[in-house]
């Protein structure tokens, strides 16, 4: 392998744009010139467009993945007493979005080989104080929901582009981050419903309570914050979803030919995965990062730990291996290699040849 060859990227976001610079900066251009950044038609547009492509009636744009999750749970009444249950594998602002509630997250198990919310463990963690559960559909793949009497609202943050989408909770939270599968170009979320109501409380919510300008309440117990979708994201967003599909069919065609070389190292996927990211275990994980990283490949750790380790809510790894075993075995493990649809075929090629040698290397 060349080492004048560029690395191979987890992520290309200046190619990705080039693919549709054309559509998304007229877009953006036209919001520009209009001189409606806050709401407007463009923001109405995009919300439905998502909306529509999740399967649901209403969608409510916000400031980023985190403040979806937080306005969802707080459009159902959780807060300071409550408890929510979620998993022990995903990224931290799952669980921040509790805290932000006042409400207290518990951390339960996932199950094997995938890191997704095992529904045993909810199960048992359910208390008269459990007022929410949240499924964490990660990596594109759906979770479990437990009908276990306690609604659902799921985190949908890596889930745009499965089919069919993932239609569990009375809500969904979803993350506009510009690596997502449908990403911005910076920080933008969505809270997508069937239920009138909430889709009214989630928008006063983001809109500092407010029914009508100047008249502020509470809603379901909270009060109201700033959190809206821009018009600039929204036109970015509204520019990448004509190739949604193109894009979601080659990250397909590409995770197929690593399944095929990695055998039992690839994580299982659903088959509508859009493979947001793509994710192997390895028992010498941290050493296969290094063959890759010195073969010309960029990986990450997807997570390094579970979040029943994290200080932040008192947590430490020892308690998180006793605790949440199968969540703490997965972070130990996992690996996220490249696979993106701005990878040419000369690209596959050297990342299926450095995983080879790599693999070698670490048996």
């Amino acid at each position: 392998m060349s080492a004048d060859l560029p690395p191979i990227a987890l992520v290309d976001l200046a190619a990705r744009h080039r693919r549709v610079a054309d559509e998304v900066e007229r877009r953006v251009l036209a919001v520009l010139r209009g001189g409606r950044y806050v709401g407007g038609p463009v923001v109405e547009e995009a919300e439905g467009a998502v909306a529509a492509l999740l399967g649901r009636r209403f969608g409510v744009g916000a400031g980023s993945g985190t403040d979806a999750l937080a306005l969802a749970l707080k459009a159902l009444g959780v807060g300071p007493g409550d408890e929510v249950i979620v998993p022990a594998v995903s990224f931290f602002a799952t669980v921040e979005s509790v805290l932000h509630t006042g409400a207290t997250p518990v951390l339960v198990d996932v199950g094997a080989p995938r890191p997704l919310l095992d529904p045993d463990a909810a199960a048992a963690a359910v208390t008269t104080r459990t007022r929410a559960i949240v499924p964490v559909h990660l990596f594109g793949d759906v979770a479990p929901a437990p009908a276990l009497g306690v609604p659902i609202v799921d985190d949908a943050a890596q889930s745009v582009g499965t089919s069919p989408p993932p239609r569990q909770g009375l809500l969904a939270a979803v993350s506009f981050y510009p690596t997502k599968v449908l990403g911005a170009a910076g920080d933008g979320g969505l809270v997508a419903t069937d239920d009138p109501e909430l889709a009214q409380r989630l928008r006063r919510l983001g809109s500092h309570g407010m029914s009508v300008n100047n008249v502020h309440h509470r809603v379901a117990g909270h009060v109201g914050g700033n959190s809206r979708l821009d018009g600039v994201q929204a036109a970015v967003l509204l520019g990448h979803l004509a190739a949604l599909h193109e894009r979601v069919a080659r990250r397909r065609e590409i995770a197929a030919r690593l399944d095929a070389l990695l055998g039992d190292l690839a994580l299982p996927r659903d088959p509508g995965s859009p493979v947001s990211v793509y994710v192997i275990r390895h028992p010498r994980r941290d050493r296969l990062q290094a063959e890759l990283q010195r073969r010309g490949v960029l990986t990450a750790v997807y997570y390094p730990l579970p979040m029943s380790a994290q200080e932040v809510i008192g947590g430490d790894l020892a308690r998180a291996r006793a605790a949440t075993p199968r969540a703490a075995a997965f972070c130990d493990e996992a690996l996220a290699l490249p696979c993106h649809e701005d990878l040419s075929e000369a690209d596959v090629a050297r990342l299926l040849e450095a995983l080879s040698g790599a693999l070698a290397a670490c048996a």
